[in-house]
This record gives structure tokens, sequence and C-alpha cells, in this order.
């Protein structure tokens, strides 16, 4: 799950905003995508943070100040952490940094240093006169780092601590990201440092209206939604975290695929291997693509589930087109692999959605594994003794 909501992570975990927990590693054990990150981030302005324009000078000290614009820098680096490339150090420097023209009764609005969830606060922020407080969740969203204690109640007073921000501001208000509340305890904060905490909205683009209104969020505000397009961003890092594997997988099935009653055949290598490698690669994309696209319309809570189903069509029809060419421990062999491979890279979004907390992702988990482990086991066996019983 990336984060380019600002104010949240694009695709937030529990069914309760509010709910404990954050996003979970998937069942791979790969990096989340809403995650990474790892080290603490060095506490300097980089030469290449091109969103740096001047300073704002205040009691505490210089101020750098940001602009609003989202350049083609800016979108190529989003681009590429979007493919998984460089996104452990797609970060910003943690500090305090002025937005506008902000001066000491100016609104306080606390986020990660996640540079995709910075970008978009600073876009959403558009003519507003504000200061932006940028904790340091080594370069994770606000929603996982809420989860994992990054964007955190210690974090919150360091960093209004450092910062001297009582010294710039006449208020003692921070405003923070709804679902960053997991991990934030406000009368900690205030018996910390002095500051109140008050929730935003969910969404960045709603901090002018929130703002507007005396920082009250309307009921749109604070409701959690996971369209289309939220649920697309995050397959980019799916499909690029699963290559390394697959190709490793690929190539063994090209090798068991030779296998036969004449020991091993280099024809039948490359032919059933090539069969063996497209329900492989139809497996990814029916569980990293179909199945966020069809998410609400897919029966059942859970995403192994819906994944299973999204791939047992897909290979029920690719049995049916090559009913002719296909042999029955082949055909069912297909069958059992696209479900079980499906299955497992959709059970990946399950801790990166607003459908299941950390807990029901674990439970899930135990599930599902078993079950996607032993169709896999009996695909294999099939596939491989069919040549055995012509």
């Amino acid at each position: 799950m990336t984060d380019d909501k600002g104010y949240q992570p694009a695709a937030p975990d529990p069914s309760s905003p509010g709910a404990a927990g954050g996003c979970c590693a998937p069942p791979s054990g790969n990096a989340s995508p809403c995650c990474g990150g790892g080290s603490p981030s060095k506490d300097v302005i980089r030469d290449e943070d091109n969103f740096v324009d001047g300073q704002v000078e205040t009691p505490a000290g210089p101020v750098p100040r940001v602009h609003s614009r989202i350049g083609s820098r800016d979108l190529l680096g989003r681009w590429r952490v979007r493919w998984g490339i460089g996104r452990d150090g797609y970060r910003v420097a943690p500090g305090l940094y002025a937005l506008g023209a902000p001066d000491g009764n100016a609104p306080v609005l606390v986020t990660a240093n996640y540079k995709l969830t910075f970008d978009v606060v600073r876009r959403d922020g558009t003519g507003l006169d504000a200061w932006i407080l940028v904790l340091d969740t080594r370069g994770i969203n606000v929603w996982c780092a809420a989860g994992e204690g990054t964007f955190g109640t210690e974090e919150v007073i360091r960093r209004v601590t450092e910062t001297r921000l009582s010294e710039v501001v006449s208020h003692r208000r921070l405003i923070l990201p709804q679902l960053g509340a997991p991990g934030v305890a406000a009368h900690e904060v205030r018996k910390g440092c002095g500051f109140s905490v008050v929730y935003g909205p969910v969404r960045a683009r709603d901090i002018r209206s929130f703002l507007e209104v005396g920082m009250k969020a309307s009921p749109a505000m604070r409701r959690v939604v996971f369209p289309t397009m939220d649920r697309l961003v995050l397959t980019p890092i799916e499909i690029t975290g699963l290559l390394r594997p697959a190709g490793w997988v690929s190539l063994g099935l090209f090798l068991l695929a030779g296998i036969g009653p004449g020991v091993f055949s280099l024809g039948a290598a490359w032919e059933r291997g090539f069969a063996a490698v497209a329900a492989l690669a139809a497996g990814i994309l029916a569980g990293a693509v179909v199945t966020p696209v069809l998410l609400p319309w897919l029966p059942g809570r859970a995403f192994s589930v819906k994944g299973g189903l999204a791939g047992g069509v897909l290979a029920a029809c690719a049995v049916m087109w090559r009913r002719g060419a296909l042999e029955a421990p082949a055909a069912l062999a297909l069958l059992l692999a696209m479900t079980a491979v499906s299955s497992f890279v959709a059970m990946n979004f399950t801790g990166a959605t607003p459908f299941t907390s950390p807990s029901g992702v674990e439970k899930e988990m135990r599930r599902a594994l078993p079950i996607q482990a032993g169709l896999t086991a009996l695909a294999g066996l099939l596939w491989v003794g069919g040549p055995f019983i012509r």
C-alpha cells in the first residue's frame, strides 16, 4: 500500500479508522507495499530536495520554506517507487517546514517523512499558510508507521521539542492525520510537550475545509474509502516484488516439465514448461490485478478466497479454451495451480486495505497458507506425474 493521500496511507487498514494496528507485512514476507523504510532518516536537507524554496525566520531559527508545486522530478519519483525502485530511500528530512507565509498563529500539520505523503500534504495545502511538522517515520506512510510505532507519541514529543515549536507558534495545537491515531496517545503528548492533539480529516484534500470550519471534521471527512484507483496503484509493486521468485520458480518448472517416461525431453521441457509458466503468470495477474479491480463484487471477506475465486474462474476458462489440447491431469493441475497462486498473491493485499485488522490478517494467513500449499503440491504431482499415466 504506497501512500498517495498525504494524510493517510493510500489504502487504510482497519474497518475502524482508529483501530490499533498498522499495515501488515504480506504473507510472502516481502516488504509491504505501503511500508519500506527501516533505518532512521538523516536530519538534513539534501541538494536534490527541490521542494525547498527559501526559508522563514523564526524565534527558533530559520525554517525551510516548501512550495506546493509537484514537478516532473516528483512525478518521476512517484512512478519509481510505485515499481519498487528506491522505495526505502524515498523520504524527506524530518523536522519543521513552512508552507506559504505562516506566522505564530498558523496551524501545525503533522505528517510522515515518506515523500509521497509529504508531497500530497504540500500539494493539497496550496494557498495555505501553515507549518508542517514531519516526523521520522523512516520513510513509512502515516498509517503503517502508526502501527509500527514510528508515527508515535514519543516521536511527536521529540520533534516538537527538537524544533522548538513552542517558540515558533503561539498556540498549542497539533493537527495529526486521523489514521495516525493508533500510534499516538494524545494525553501523553500534552503531558510530554504541552501541545494538544486534534485529528484532521482522512484525506489531505479536505484540510482547507477542515480549517475553515474551525477544525471540525464532517462525516464525509472521516469516511474511509478504497476506490478502484487506490487499489490499482498497489499492483505494480506487488508484481515487481514477485518477479525474482517467479523467475526461479519458472526455471524449476521448465526443468520439471522435461521429466517423463524417457527420463528427460527437451521438447517436453519447452512445451509443457511454457504452459506451466503461462499458468504461473496468469495466476499472478489474477491475484495482483483482477482481484483488486473486481474486489467489491467478489464474494467473501477474505482476500485469499477472493483471489482464489478469480484465479479459479480464469483457470476454468483457460481449461475450456484448451480442452482439446489438455489431458485430464494437466487440466486439473492448471486449475489447482492458478487458484492457489492467485489466492496467495491476493492475500498480500489483506494488510493494505480497510477490510481487515492485523489480527484478521494473521488469522487469514493461518487458514489459507496450508490450503494454498496443499493445492500447489497436488497440482505439482498431477503435472509431473501426468506423462507417466497416459
